[in-house]
């Protein structure tokens, strides 16, 4: 485990999201990263004669170290303690400005201060911009207000000194800045990955990166395409007693294993619909072997659950249906939207399911026209289909 984990494992909370649970990391690391330097500008600043000015950063520095221990064992005190290190930084900023000898010194004390609003944004929220703005100005009109008493004070200094302290508040300021950035743009690449991931599980990467790219209506029409469709045979009745964790464990095992065999056959899942199970060969991107691909796959499925039982220990039977032909495919809806099929080829594949026979394939005529010579289909008498009348279907002989 790096030491990031161990950092956000230490101040998350149970019920924070996980943007505050990035904050809380952040904040730790800049307590700690600062803490140390600003304790090492105190130390270059007692060495030039600017006591002053040693002892603000020295306090400060101390401050933002207990800071990060604090936030390790009362992690619930996040909040008051970010306003409070706030606080606490800008009046150090301005004391330690002015110490040095105000702006006519060239010191770059008071550049530290523009962190605070940028820090509350990341380390809070939008809304902490505005209760931070106030004590930054006021930073700000102390800068002012005061620049007369800082100039009559202001202690002799080497040149050098200044010159240096100046190039070091500078490049720290960056160097803050720059590991923030950093860890900022890594958190939001790693959300945007997870957010991708969860898109590519509702809809085909084509058909994602189409939708983020021009949020319009997606309609595509497919002249080859095969459709399946498979149901668990007396499923109702199996479930009807069951516990209900029970059933969606069993339905959750048996469609895994189809999505990781879609997945080993290049097919597309479509959609589940309580028990039944629709996947489709040839879309988004076409493929000549649709066929054949579907019809694998669907003996695949017969010997996946074979090794499955139902919540009794009795067997599980499959009634499985295939047709091709034309389709229409898209994303319908705004809101939970999906990627779906429709027309004669998709509801003549439902009928040859609802239509078919215990753990057999029952396909139509132009699935055999297409397999002929590859696969043995016995004729089955005609059956009566809803839309088509009579029809002669085919079931595969395994």
């Amino acid at each position: 485990m790096g030491i990031l984990e161990r950092i956000e494992n230490r101040v998350a909370l149970p019920g924070d999201s996980e943007l505050r649970r990035s904050q809380k990391v952040l904040a730790a690391m800049i307590y700690i990263a600062a803490g140390p330097m600003v304790i090492f500008n105190a130390i270059g600043n007692f060495s030039a004669g600017l006591n002053g000015v040693g002892w603000v950063f020295l306090t400060l520095g101390i401050f933002l170290i207990a800071c990060f221990f604090i936030e390790l064992y009362f992690p619930q005190s996040y909040i008051p303690l970010a306003y409070t290190a706030f606080i606490v930084s800008l009046a150090a900023n301005l004391l330690a400005h002015l110490f040095a000898g105000g702006t006519t010194s060239g010191n770059f004390n008071i550049g530290w201060a523009v962190l605070t609003p940028l820090l509350a944004v990341l380390l809070v929220d939008r809304h902490a911009l505005k209760l931070t703005m106030i004590p930054f100005m006021l930073v700000v009109i102390g800068v002012v207000v005061f620049e007369p008493w800082a100039l009559e004070h202001m202690p002799q200094v080497d040149p050098f000194f200044m010159l240096f302290n100046y190039a070091f508040g500078l490049a720290m300021l960056g160097v803050m800045i720059a590991l923030a950035s950093l860890y900022l743009v890594g958190q939001i690449e790693n959300y945007r990955r997870r957010a991708d991931e969860l898109l590519l599980n509702i809809l085909p990467g084509s058909i994602a990166t189409r939708l983020k790219e021009n949020p319009e209506t997606i309609a595509d029409n497919y002249s080859e395409v095969s459709v399946l469709f498979a149901d668990i045979v007396d499923f109702t009745g199996m479930s009807s007693d069951a516990n209900p964790v029970d059933v969606v464990n069993l339905l959750n095992d048996v469609f895994s294993k189809f999505d990781d065999l879609a997945y080993t056959h290049g097919l597309e899942k479509i959609k589940t619909i309580g028990d039944a199970y629709m996947v489709a060969a040839g879309l988004p991107e076409p493929r000549r072997d649709h066929v054949e691909a579907i019809m694998r796959f669907a003996i695949d499925m017969l010997a996946a659950v074979e090794r499955c039982q139902g919540l009794h220990g009795e067997p599980i039977c499959l009634r499985i249906g295939i047709n091709t032909g034309s389709v229409v495919a898209g994303v319908i809806g705004r809101q939970k939207f999906i990627y779906d099929l429709w027309g004669d080829a998709v509801n003549v594949a439902s009928r040859m399911e609802s239509n078919g026979l215990a753990n057999q394939i029952q396909v139509t005529q132009a699935v055999k026209d297409k397999l002929d010579g590859r696969y043995t289909f016995v004729e089955r008498e005609p059956i009566p289909v809803k839309g088509k009348g009579m029809m002669v279907t085919y079931l595969l002989v395994r």
